[in-house]
C-alpha cells in the first residue's frame, strides 16, 4: 500500500496545490524517495512480519479472556448474583487463567511458528511452535509445592512473560532454520509415509534446540537473575514500558503512524506491532487489577489507543463530506459514510485523497495525538474512567467499540471524540479544501 512516483505526479495535477505547496511537494517527493527503501525494507522484514501476525493472532485468545474477567465482575449485581448462584465465577476465572494467564505460551508458539513460513525451508511450522513452547518452559523455574511436588508458577506465563515469549519465539525459529539449511536433518528413505518422514525431519532440529535451553537455563541460574524471564523481565521489558508506555511514547507513535499514511503507506503496520507488546502488557496489568478489585495502574494501553484513535477520527470528516456543497467531497462522503461508522477509513483516505494532500495535511497527521493528549488528561482529572484493558475487535459499529472499556464515561468519550471533537479538528482545514473544489468544479461546468 505505498505511495508510487507516478501517483505523487497524478496528485500535482489535480489542483488542489498553489505554486508554494508545489514546490514544497517537490521537496518531500525527493525526502519519500531517500526513505522509500528503508520503508520498504520494514515491510519486507520477516522479523516484523512475524511480530505484526502473531500479536493478530492472539486476538481470539485475548478477547475470550477479557470477555470472562467482564462477566467476572459484571458491573449489574442481579447478573452478577446469578453468576455467584450457578457457581460461573470460578468457571469464568479459570477460562482467563487459560487464555490470558499463560498468554505468553500462545505468544511464543505463534512466533517461533510464523517465522518459520517467511524463510523457504522444508519445516513443519507447527513443529517449531512447540519447540519453542518447550524452550520457554525448560528456562521457566520450577515452584516446590508441599510435598515436593514440582509445579510451574503462573508468574512468567502471563504478562511478565511476554517479551521472554518474543525472544524466544524469534530466537527458536531461527534456530529451526539454520538448522535446515544446513541440511542437518534426517532423510527417511523413500516409501516412507510422509507424516513419519516429516517427524524424523525435525528430530534434529528440535533435539538442537532443547540442548541450547537446557544450558541456557544452566547459565541463568548462575546469574543474578536467576532465570532467563527474570533477565528480559529486568533489564528489557520494564523499561521499555517506562519509555514506550508514557504518554509523550504514544503521541510519537501516532504522529510517526499517521506521517506515513500521509506519504501513502499503512503506517498502522508498520509501527503498531513495534509497540503492541509493550500497551498489551499494560492492559493485562489492569485487567489482573480490576478482576482483583484493585485500582488500575495505568491509564494508558493498546485499549486506549484502539477506543481513542478509532477509524483515525476520519468520521468527523466522512461527516463534513456529507454535507458539502462540493459534488465531489459529497459523493465520497456518502461512499464512506457507512464504512466509517465500523471504524474503515481506508475509503475517505484514498478516495478524497488525503495522501499527500497538503490542504488536510495538519489534521490527518495531528488529531490522534490531539485526541490522545485530551483523553489522557480526562482521565487523570477522574472525569473518565480508566480503560480496563479488555480487547475487542476490529469492525464494531460506532459506539459499540468503546463498550467494552469497563464504564459508560468511556463510551460517551468515544462518542464525543467522533462525533464533536472530529469535525471541529477537521472543520477549518475542510472548508479550504472544499473552497479550491467548488471552484474547479465551477470552472468545469463553464
Amino acid at each position: 500500500m505505498r505511495l508510487t512516483l507516478s501517483r505523487l505526479n497524478n496528485l500535482k495535477n489535480i489542483g488542489n496545490f498553489g505554486p508554494l505547496n508545489i514546490f514544497t511537494m517537490n521537496k518531500f517527493e525527493k525526502a519519500f524517495q531517500k526513505l522509500d527503501p528503508i520503508i520498504a525494507a520494514l515491510g519486507r522484514s520477516p522479523w516484523l512480519q512475524t511480530i505484526s501476525v502473531s500479536m493478530v493472532s492472539t486476538i481470539a485468545i485475548t478477547l475470550i479472556g477479557s470477555i470472562s474477567v467482564l462477566l467476572i465482575v459484571f458491573p449489574i449485581d442481579s447478573v452478577h448474583q446469578f453468576f455467584v448462584a450457578t457457581k460461573m465465577i470460578p468457571v469464568f476465572s479459570g477460562v482467563a487463567t487459560c487464555t490470558l494467564g499463560i498468554l505468553a505460551l500462545y505468544v511464543t508458539f505463534f512466533m517461533a511458528r510464523h517465522l518459520v513460513s517467511h524463510y523457504d525451508v522444508d519445516i513443519d511450522g507447527s513443529l517449531c511452535g512447540i519447540a519453542s513452547v518447550m524452550t520457554f518452559l525448560i528456562v521457566t523455574p520450577l515452584a516446590d509445592a508441599e510435598g515436593n511436588i514440582a509445579s510451574i508458577p503462573l508468574t512468567w506465563l502471563g504478562v511478565q512473560g511476554v517479551f521472554s515469549a518474543m525472544l524466544i519465539g524469534l530466537g527458536v525459529g531461527r534456530l529451526f532454520i539454520f538448522v535446515v539449511q544446513r541440511g542437518w536433518t534426517i532423510k527417511m528413505p523413500k516409501g516412507v509415509p510422509p507424516m513419519i518422514s516429516r517427524v524424523f525431519q525435525g528430530l534434529l532440529p528440535f533435539l538442537t534446540v532443547g540442548l541450547v535451553a537446557l544450558l541456557i537455563n544452566r547459565a541463568f541460574m548462575e546469574t543474578p537473575w536467576g532465570s532467563f524471564h527474570q533477565c528480559i523481565y529486568t533489564l528489557i521489558q520494564q523499561p521499555l514500558k517506562g519509555l514506550g508506555g508514557s504518554l509523550l511514547a504514544f503521541l510519537l507513535v501516532t504522529l510517526i503512524m499517521q506521517i506515513f499514511w500521509f506519504l501513502g503507506i499503512h503506517g498502522t503496520n508498520v509501527v503498531l506491532p513495534l509497540v503492541t507488546p509493550i500497551w498489551l502488557a499494560m492492559d493485562l496489568e489492569n485487567l489482573a487489577a480490576w478482576q482483583n478489585g484493585q485500582e488500575l495502574p495505568n491509564v494508558l494501553g493498546l485499549a486506549f489507543f484502539n477506543i481513542v484513535t478509532w477509524g483515525g477520527l476520519a468520521l468527523g470528516l466522512v461527516l463534513l463530506m456529507c454535507l458539502s456543497r462540493s459534488k465531489q467531497f459529497k459523493q465520497v462522503g456518502r461512499l464512506a459514510l457507512t464504512p466509517a461508522l465500523f471504524g474503515i477509513t481506508e475509503p475517505v483516505i484514498f478516495g478524497t485523497p488525503l495522501v499527500m494532500n497538503y490542504h488536510l495535511m495538519v489534521p490527518f497527521i495531528t488529531n490522534n495525538a490531539i485526541a490522545i493528549t485530551l483523553s489522557w488528561a480526562l482521565i487523570k482529572m477522574g472525569l473518565v474512567a480508566k480503560i480496563v484493558g479488555a480487547q475487542t475487535i476490529f469492525g464494531l459499529p460506532l459506539g459499540f467499540f468503546a463498550s467494552i472499556g469497563g464504564a459508560t464515561s468511556i463510551v460517551l468519550l468515544h462518542l464525543f471524540l467522533q462525533l464533536i471533537l472530529s469535525p471541529l479538528l477537521w472543520f477549518p482545514w475542510f472548508k479550504l479544501a472544499e473552497k479550491e473544489a467548488l471552484k474547479r468544479e465551477a470552472e468545469e461546468a463553464n
